[in-house]
């Protein structure tokens, strides 16, 4: 568990996957960092057994005492590089604007460094979706280019913008 000023970082729990769920079949919600394709079922509780168990991965569930209000993850994590790639869905409509998303983001970002000993993480954000450009730069990401009509969502080209954080004392681990 890790312990933000406003959230908590806990694992994923069974009782996680029904909203989990909702969620990843939530059109609007899932076109903000990508092309949105149902989910069936089925996959979505393959999906859920395995990501705990995923080589080069950590997926938390963000909490707010007990309330899940999204998931965030670490991703491609190389031992060699020491970097990561971040992710992160607040799905709780009622969640967002709250600085939720900039703590959870804060958070991870001290797991990254201090807990795994990364040198970088990284994320890549639609142009379009400022209000998450605003929380990762608040947690302290800066742009470092951006991909032109990369991403095609709802019959429109978007541009993506690659954003960074460097961890300059970061030391290797074992």
């Amino acid at each position: 568990m890790l312990k933000g000023d406003v959230v908590t970082l806990t694992s994923l729990r069974p009782a996680d996957a029904e909203q989990l769920f909702a969620w990843i079949n939530d059109p609007a919600l899932v076109r903000q960092s990508s092309s949105y394709t149902p989910v069936h079922y089925n996959g979505h509780k393959a999906w859920f057994r395995a990501v705990t168990q995923q080589p080069g991965a950590v997926i938390f569930a963000v909490r707010v005492g007990e309330r899940l209000i999204g998931s965030c993850q670490l991703f491609d994590i190389s031992p060699v590089h020491r970097s990561a790639e971040l992710q992160i869905r607040l799905g709780d409509s009622a969640a967002t604007g709250q600085g939720y998303g900039t703590d959870a983001v804060k958070t991870l970002l001290r797991f990254a460094a201090q807990d795994l000993g990364l040198h970088s993480v990284w994320l890549r954000v639609y142009a379009s979706n400022q209000r998450a450009i605003r929380c990762y730069e608040k947690a302290g990401l800066v742009r470092c280019g951006s991909l032109r009509q990369s991403a095609f969502v709802d019959g429109a080209w978007l541009d993506t913008v690659l954003m960074e954080i460097i961890f300059p004392d970061s030391r290797p681990t074992g």
